[in-house]
């Protein structure tokens, strides 16, 4: 009986293994829209966070001022994000941008890292962020969540095995 059961003891424990590779990736393939905790009076979805980013809308329900922050230009979850949310890449989004300056619109902020995305939003009332689910913590609210096709989660770096508390 201990011989026959070994073998599906296995077929269990890889299993396991698998649902937990799965779950790390499907992680790494999220994008998590984050706000302050007292975030914005406002509800978020992908088409108003796209209006946010794109300096269509500028204040709350309570007229508080939004601040929508990106990740450098260089960062493939910016790239992703602008694919997934703002439905333009990084030549279309300049080219926005050129036009809206005339227009005296300033582009969201820059920050250097996920990690200052989340230190940032977690600190300014109004401001709105992404970042990796897995780089979520505490000290900010997912507003929601957008998962990645495959292909556009290949060229994102890897989430850490376990991430800082």
């Amino acid at each position: 009986m201990h011989a026959h059961g070994q073998p599906w003891a296995r077929l269990l424990l890889i299993g396991a293994l698998l649902m937990l590779a799965r779950a790390s990736v499907a992680a790494q393939s999220q994008i998590a829209i984050i706000t302050s905790p007292d975030g914005p009076q406002l509800t978020l979805d992908q088409t108003t966070v796209r209006n946010v980013y794109l300096k269509k809308i500028f204040v709350d329900g309570q007229g508080r001022r939004l601040t929508p922050v990106n990740l450098p230009s260089s960062a493939p979850l910016r790239e992703a994000f602008s694919r997934a949310v703002l439905h333009m890449d990084g030549v279309q989004l300049q080219d926005y941008w050129d036009q809206q300056y005339f227009q005296g619109v300033s582009p969201p902020y820059v920050l250097g890292s996920p990690d200052a995305v989340v230190r940032f939003v977690a600190t300014t009332p109004g401001a709105i962020g992404y970042v990796a689910s897995c780089q979520v913590d505490a000290s900010v609210r997912v507003a929601f969540t957008i998962t990645l096709p495959a292909h556009a989660a290949d060229d994102l770096p890897a989430c850490p095995e376990h991430p800082a508390p």
